[in-house]
């Protein structure tokens, strides 16, 4: 078992001066407990009540002696206080480098992947599924050195007694009985791993469930949902509750069990010492040994369980840090600055999973090109534009951009060079200025205030309580559709890059503030490539190219009146919009 955690002790590694710390004092506290106590038991006690003697031992030598105990008991609990700390001390490190590093791999996994699985899920893996593993770490490195160490003190002083001490047959047939102890940890181990990825699983759901609703607050209210959601949430929490006592059960059956052989064990003793005439002081030592023997197998045992909860967490973990990062940067790339925007699509296919998305698609759009995307839904629009930005990678052809195949440039080459406008524009839970800058973050505060202007922001920004400074909200919730449009749109007027992807980049806008935002585009638009996902032909007006797209294929280009003329399809689309009879 612990094979399967070795890759991951290099975040161990990384903490070794605390860990080294942790071991060192983990040691010394199994030394002491392990062997001190029945030392004390055997050599020390029996010191002070020996009345054999003519003399009474002098005070001093009584208080020296009894002094032994506090001593004792005064360098276990420190070194157990310090191993305790430093364990603590390399598991919190442990979680920053396990979630961060969880939190690195999501930055570089293709949207098809992040699209696919549950939010709440992948919540879920990256908060609990990582705690879990920073536990299971932090006992293989506090219990996997302490406990050991604490049991081999007790049975090295079994062993030593068992040679010089009268009684020997009573040690070993006590030491017969210690390795039964570990007969339940190996059962409860086989239980437990299969249960705890149950309770992974269904912890998973329920993020995911919670997520949802928060996610869809305002159609939950408005659709009357509030009593289904509370139900469904309610058996997932169950389904959670129900997994959760199963490993319980097992997990909290071990230690009565093991205890139950020890119990076995000390009258079995005690048998043995009455017939064999064992002191009473031997006695004691012998069974504070045992027990000192059958704690840290307790322990051992809790660990174990760990172990299988530890995998069963890591297995969840694994799914995401194992997936492989398909659209990454070449080898050697290509020298990328600033791009002109000619982009060529030379028998693009691509396909989510088994469904195909665009089929054998051949396009050019020249440098400076206004161009529009239309068709029905799933025709293959957002897909086509998303495959500029290398957001998916094309399964045959290529898509160039002056000539350079896209996936020989460094994405933050290419990127740099894209700006992109979303119909439902997500902003950071920051202020309005922090939001802006992410169109670049090297921008002066003139140029940020000039492009709020150019966008038609500047206005409302001005009339807030803090202006730019205002806090936004989680997705820019205290702020309007139209508000949070006319930022993304600020924040592509500030990249001034020469290729524009604008999905329906007006659609949140009230009437006035389209006309202008519109006006705004025209100037925005000179000399650039632009891409418009066209969800309503009222913003295709400006376009000198019209794409049409159907079932995944381009059936008609060229511009408004000749499409109208010529394209069954787009016509019937137009009109369907327009209202036209």
């Amino acid at each position: 078992m612990l094979r399967r955690f070795r890759p991951y002790f290099r975040y161990l590694k990384s903490n070794r001066g605390t860990l080294f710390a942790a071991i060192f004092y983990g040691l010394l506290f199994g030394a002491t407990n392990g062997l001190g106590l029945p030392l004390l038991i055997k050599y020390v006690f029996p010191v002070i009540f020996d009345r054999s003697g003519p003399h009474a031992m002098p005070m001093g030598d009584v208080v020296l002696i009894a002094a032994t105990v506090p001593m004792l008991f005064l360098l276990r609990a420190v070194t157990s206080f310090l191993n305790s700390y430093y364990v603590q001390l390399t598991g919190v490190r442990i979680l920053e480098g396990v979630r961060l590093d969880y939190f690195r791999k999501l930055q570089v996994l293709p949207l098809s992947f992040l699209q696919k699985e549950s939010s709440g899920d992948l919540l879920s893996r990256g908060i609990a599924d990582s705690a879990q593993l920073q536990s299971t770490l932090t006992l293989i490195a506090n219990d996997g050195v302490k406990q050991p160490m604490a049991l081999l003190g007790a049975l090295g002083f079994l062993v030593w007694q068992a040679f010089t001490t009268d009684g020997a047959m009573t040690v070993l047939v006590c030491l017969a009985i210690v390795p039964l102890a570990v007969l339940p940890v190996h059962y409860v181990g086989k239980k437990v791993v299969h249960r705890a990825r149950q309770v992974q699983d269904q912890l998973g759901d329920v993020s995911a469930q919670l997520n949802e609703n928060l996610s869809a607050a305002r159609e939950v209210r408005a659709f009357g949902l509030e009593q289904r959601e509370t139900e469904r949430f309610g058996q997932a929490t169950h389904r959670l509750i129900t997994a959760q006592m199963k490993v319980v059960k097992y997990a909290q059956a071990l230690t009565p069990a093991i205890e139950l052989i020890s119990a076995v064990g000390i009258a079995a003793t005690l048998i043995f010492a009455y017939y064999a005439g064992v002191k009473l002081e031997t006695f004691l030592a012998i069974i504070t040994a045992l027990y000192l023997c059958y704690e840290p197998i307790k322990k051992l045992g809790y660990l174990n369980s760990e172990l299988n909860r530890g995998a069963a967490s890591l297995g969840r973990l694994e799914y995401v840090l194992d997936e492989p990062v398909t659209i990454t940067d070449p080898a050697a790339p290509a020298t990328v600055r600033r791009l002109r925007g000619d982009i060529m699509f030379d028998r693009v296919s691509f396909a989510y999973g088994d469904s195909p998305a665009l089929r054998n698609i051949a396009a050019r759009i020249p440098a400076g090109t206004v161009c529009a995307l239309v068709g029905p839904s799933g025709a293959g629009k957002s897909t086509f534009a998303n495959l500029v930005p290398r957001f998916y990678e094309a399964a045959a052809g290529a898509v160039t951009i002056d000539g350079i195949d896209v996936r020989q440039m460094r994405l933050a080459d290419l990127r740099r060079n894209i700006a992109l406008v979303s119909q439902e524009p997500v902003l950071f839970n920051d202020t309005i200025y922090n939001n802006l800058l992410l169109g670049d973050v090297t921008a002066a505060r003139e140029a940020v205030l000039t492009a709020s202007r150019a966008a038609h922001a500047h206005e409302f920004i001005e009339q807030l309580p803090q202006g730019y400074d205002t806090i936004v909200g989680e997705r820019g919730a205290l702020l309007s559709g139209g508000q949070k449009q006319r930022i993304a749109i600020a924040r592509a007027f500030l990249r001034q890059a020469p290729i524009l992807i604008l999905d329906e980049a007006t659609s949140a806008l009230d009437s006035d503030s389209e006309a202008a935002v519109q006006d705004a585009l025209r100037q925005l638009v000179a000399g650039k490539t632009v891409l418009i996902i066209a969800h309503r032909f009222s913003t295709i007006r400006d376009a000198s190219m019209i794409l049409v797209f159907d079932q995944g294929e381009i059936v008609a280009q060229g511009d408004h009146a000749s499409l109208y003329a010529a394209n069954a399809l787009y016509k019937s689309l137009y009109d369907r919009q327009t209202g036209t009879t």
